[in-house]
């Protein structure tokens, strides 16, 4: 026996089987199909859903008949309506995560369990292990819409562009050699670095190269840090209300962000608000600022920022880092400086949006109030969390975290699609990559998933390039991988890799982001190395030329922003998938060959979008990603998809 789930959000009156997160005030069609050998009759059947019982420890299951419908031959349907509001009402709200299965009895009195993580068909259950998810969230519920007009351009302020207009300040060192200078590195992963030499780079370095920027289909540039710190990558904030001397002046950002906004592009910064700088206005325990900081007093007005073990020397930081002393998110008048005087200042200077470094480690209060703050400036900013892991079940610290239920974030970085999407092009492993696109959508809210962050790189891992091309990093020590470089073979091969992968990205829900120099062909083993100046004298134009027009595209094909998902085929040899708008209009598909020749046949003509060309047939070749756009009636189902391998 066969057994599949649909959906029909009778609220929109729209098909959502590919879905499994709703607004609370949505009123659901649920529609059990089960497929039986031939003479089997079907008794009953019913769902079983409680809520999740992590902090709790307890929790209410509710079972609700289904009633049968009328089908043919060995098809048994079961209509069950679910409404949040009147069924799922427990005393604190509605929203929130859930767990839900089938549960069949046939005539002859067997019964089955059925549940999974697919979007349709279900699977049988044993014990109850492995029950559908259902998250429930805010009826009010938006995420940004701007944000996801084109791609992300992600900069490493000190590392991209530099204007010479920026003196270096005191403690400070500036390497002079921009292309072919090292960041300074520790002796093995993990030791204490000064991160005191810089390149640089500037705010007005990046807006003088802001129409290159444009070029590349960017809508949003998500900045590192810029607030005074210490170092060079400042994540040890040392002034939340003030940019760092080396990278320019609170002028200098204001500029960046006008003159961005003219070219429709917005600016989003990185806030890291669950630890300051040991050397900072608030802490200050290198005495380098003229306040009385909570190092030095227990009566410093930042003194229950954070917190003591034994005064001053033993206390909370982040991962045992000295120099990054933990603030208590939670308390009161800290939750009241960021999301009042911090998000306030940069907000009304331009910035338009967050993200949220290390979101795990922050309180639900102070995302709550740091959602209602950004909002309540402009109600189109996205919030972007820095989650790792499946942002819709995450278990932090534990308790389970409530992120996307519409009172903390727009959504997250797509951490799993990098790690599935880099399996895929080097291995040909499909299933997570199944997991990771279609199973992720199926257990985020839409609007999450029409904002999450995409990626193959940034500060934190391997240049894309280097992953799919160079020698694993291995046991080498950092002083042999700062030499370590492609050979020219390897450096073709990995090219063609990262087409395909970010061809493959880019045409995904969610918004690609580019980490600034992949387009230009930039190598560079884990952090610092993958943090090297922009070889500004050294592009690779055949990569940026890739990067630009599928860049360009994305930008300008409307369904890629909200457009629903479906995958047609997913093999080792290719993926081809399908983005179908909402609201009428013409589907893209999406065809990448990972080996051999991918070949398609449509019964009308399609329009190749990178070629622009009408086309019946089209061939993909290895390592290649075309877009078709079909006409808005053609049957999916009608494209003849063939893979050729030798």
């Amino acid at each position: 026996m066969k057994a599949y789930e649909y959906k029909f959000d009778r609220t929109k009156k729209l098909r959502v089987n590919e879905l499994g997160a709703f607004p609370a005030d949505s009123v659901l069609d649920f529609t059990l199909r089960l497929v039986l050998p031939h003479g089997t009759g079907v008794h009953s059947a019913a769902m079983g859903i409680h809520r999740d019982a992590w902090n709790t420890g307890h929790t209410e299951f509710l079972t609700f008949p289904m009633h049968p419908v009328p089908g043919e031959g060995d098809v048994s349907d079961w209509l069950l309506t679910l409404d949040p509001v009147r069924d799922l009402a427990p005393e604190d709200g509605n929203e929130g995560l859930y767990y839900y299965h089938y549960a069949v009895q046939l005539d002859d009195g067997t019964c089955f369990v059925f549940g999974g993580e697919r979007p349709t068909e279900l699977d049988a259950l044993s014990n109850y292990v492995g029950e559908r998810q259902l998250l429930i969230h805010r009826p009010d519920f938006h995420a940004s819409a701007r944000f996801r007009e084109g791609l992300v351009y992600h900069i490493f302020v000190d590392r991209f562009a530099k204007s010479g207009k920026v003196h270096v300040k005191p403690g400070a060192v500036l390497d002079p050699d921009w292309d072919n200078g090292t960041p300074q590195y520790g002796e093995y992963p993990g030791a204490e670095v000064a991160n005191n030499v810089f390149f640089g780079g500037d705010l007005a370095g990046i807006t003088e190269k802001l129409d290159y920027i444009a070029s590349l289909g960017v809508k949003t540039i998500y900045l590192s840090p810029v607030f005074e710190a210490a170092s060079n990558h400042k994540y040890d904030t040392g002034d939340y209300l003030k940019i760092d001397p080396m990278f320019g002046t609170d002028a200098d950002m204001r500029t960046l962000c006008r003159e961005a906004e003219a070219r429709g592009i917005a600016i989003l910064c990185d806030g890291v608000f669950n630890h300051t700088g040991s050397d900072s206005v608030y802490f200050n325990r290198e005495g380098h600022y003229p306040t009385v900081g909570a190092y030095q007093s227990k009566h410093s007005p930042w003194a229950h920022w954070y917190h003591f073990r034994e005064f001053p020397d033993d206390y909370e930081c982040w991962w045992g880092v000295k120099t990054l002393p933990r603030v208590d998110s939670a308390d009161p008048s800290y939750r009241r400086f960021i999301c009042g005087r911090a998000v306030d200042k940069w907000m009304h200077a331009g910035v338009s949006g967050w993200r949220r470094d290390v979101a795990d480690e922050l309180s639900d209060e102070f995302l709550d109030d740091f959602r209602r703050a950004v909002k309540g400036q402009d109600p189109d900013a996205v919030i972007l969390g820095e989650v790792w892991e499946d942002a819709s079940d995450k278990i932090s610290y534990g308790r389970r975290r409530r992120y996307l239920t519409g009172s903390q974030l727009d959504s997250v970085m797509n951490y799993p699609l990098r790690a599935a999407l880099i399996g895929y092009v080097k291995t040909g492993d499909c299933e997570p990559l199944r997991h990771a696109t279609e199973g992720l959508y199926r257990r985020y809210p839409k609007e999450v998933s029409d904002n999450l962050l995409n990626f193959l790189g940034t500060h934190d891992t391997e240049r894309i390039l280097t992953l799919l091309g160079g020698e694993e990093s291995g046991d080498h020590t950092n002083a042999e991988l700062a030499e370590m470089r492609m050979t020219p073979g390897e450096r073709e091969h990995a090219k063609g890799l990262v087409r395909l992968a970010f061809g493959i990205l880019a045409g995904l829900p969610g918004v690609p982001c580019v980490f600034y120099g992949d387009e230009a062909g930039m190598e560079g083993y884990r952090d610092p190395f993958c943090r090297r100046p922009f070889p500004w004298r050294r592009v690779d134009e055949s990569l940026l030329s890739s990067y630009r027009s599928v860049g360009c595209l994305r930008r300008d094909e409307a369904v890629f922003r909200d457009g629903r998902f479906r995958i047609l085929s997913l093999t080792p040899d290719a993926f081809v998938y399908l983005r179908e708008p909402v609201n009428g209009g013409d589907p893209v598909l999406v065809a990448a060959c990972r080996r051999g020749t991918l070949s398609l046949s449509f019964r009308e003509s399609a329009r190749d979008l990178l070629a622009s060309t009408d086309r019946r047939r089209a061939h993909v070749p290895e390592n290649g990603v075309a877009y078709f756009r079909l006409p808005a009636d053609l049957d999916p189902g009608t494209i003849r998809i063939d893979s050729t391998v030798g």
